[in-house]
């Protein structure tokens, strides 16, 4: 069997962009990939035109061959548009290899170790009746972990004005808030999405009792591991991390100094399910869990169950389709993808991935690139997003 042709799928699905790749073969059969990289699919789309010949003819089976040939098969190696580039390719590479033998994906992995695959829900919300509405409503579906998305800066008339010191007041009160609202059994994260300093952090969490939140996500960028490993001595609860790294090198200092506590892995931006998997198994060795990123689409949410189900370091799983924030799942795109079963996906038992895309609507609506929103301060500086 041999590697006939990659195409690629920029698509908009919902309020967001995703990038799709379908590798073809000899044998008829072919397998789904998708990048991770949102926002830059166009950027994607140029490193998957570099590694196409470097992969048409190669034999489909030999994942591993093929990823350290990407990988290293120029000077300037990794960087998260090649090696998002480079997890499409690998998705779809064991999408091809379950299909051939006729197993799903985990098999290739050492089989399964659970049934179902466990998932947070993830809430976006403006204002505190949003977040209490939603949570409780999630609760009572059977939620039991709820991972918080504050957008409290989309009530003002400029919805890009965002200042730290404003908003760590106001959800401080609100998480403290929720806590009440929802009970002690449930728990509770909080993404700040890198939009604050250390010193912000810390201020945050000082202005709540101890057991208000369960973890805090991403509070301050990660380019620095230092800059994480001083904050995590000044505050006592988990931290989550790792969505945007590319590799496991970029893992490795925040595992091995254990500066996080949950490993945010994203399979379609870490390097696929080959290096996910390494990155899974260095975690197991400091005893921390995966909560794998999960905003994508059915094809990340597919590739993530199978290594969440071959892997025993697993926690949730981020689900971002529960109606308290956005969707991604668009049946029209994906008329075969996982399907939810309350608050947790079932392992599946189908050969390969267990989705399908539709490349002709892709290819009829075509794309337009997004980019995200931009957050600035009072005096016009620019924050993150």
């Amino acid at each position: 069997m041999k590697i006939t042709a990659v195409k690629t799928f920029p698509v908009n699905i919902g309020s967001g962009s995703q990038l799709v790749i379908k590798i073809e073969t000899d044998s008829g059969l072919h397998g789904w990939g998708a990048s991770g990289l949102s926002g830059r699919e166009l950027a994607v789309i140029g490193a998957i035109d570099h590694y196409r010949p470097l992969i048409i003819g190669r034999n489909p089976m030999q994942i591993g061959a093929i990823w350290q040939d990407l990988y290293r098969g120029q000077y300037f190696e990794g960087g998260r548009v090649l090696t998002a580039a480079i997890s499409a390719i690998d998705i779809a590479l064991h999408d091809i290899k379950g299909k051939a033998l006729d197993v799903p994906v985990y098999e290739l992995l050492g089989g399964k170790q659970r049934d179902f695959v466990e998932c947070f829900a993830s809430v976006r919300f403006s204002t505190l009746d949003a977040l209490l509405e939603q949570s409780k409503r999630l609760v009572k579906e059977g939620w039991n972990m709820l991972r918080l998305a504050p957008a409290e800066f989309e009530v003002q008339d400029d919805i890009t004005l965002f200042e730290p010191r404003n908003s760590i007041a106001m959800l401080a009160e609100w998480m403290v808030t929720l806590r009440k609202e929802v009970g002690s059994k449930v728990t509770i994260g909080i993404d700040y999405h890198t939009r604050l300093t250390a010193a912000e952090t810390y201020s945050f969490m000082k202005r709540m009792p101890p057991g208000t939140l369960d973890f805090i996500e991403e509070p301050i960028r990660d380019e620095n591991p230092e800059a994480y490993e001083s904050l995590r001595k000044m505050i006592d609860i988990p931290f989550a991390i790792g969505e945007e790294f590319s590799s496991k090198w970029q893992f490795l200092p925040f595992i091995e100094r254990n500066i996080t506590q949950y490993a945010r892995i994203d399979v379609c931006n870490v390097g696929g399910i080959t290096e996910s998997m390494k990155v899974a198994s260095l975690a197991e060795a400091h005893y921390i869990d995966l909560m794998p990123h999960n905003p994508l689409g059915p094809i990340c949410t597919a590739a993530t169950i199978h290594v969440a189900a071959a892997c025993p370091n697993f926690s949730w799983l981020e689900e971002v389709n529960t109606g308290a924030h956005v969707s991604t799942n668009d049946p029209k795109y994906y008329p075969v993808q996982p399907k939810l079963a309350g608050p947790r996906y079932p392992v599946p038992t189908e050969p390969g991935l267990g989705v399908e895309f539709n490349e002709e609507l892709a290819i009829e609506q075509g794309f337009k690139p997004i980019e995200i929103p931009r957050l600035k301060r009072k005096d016009g500086s620019l924050t993150n997003w």
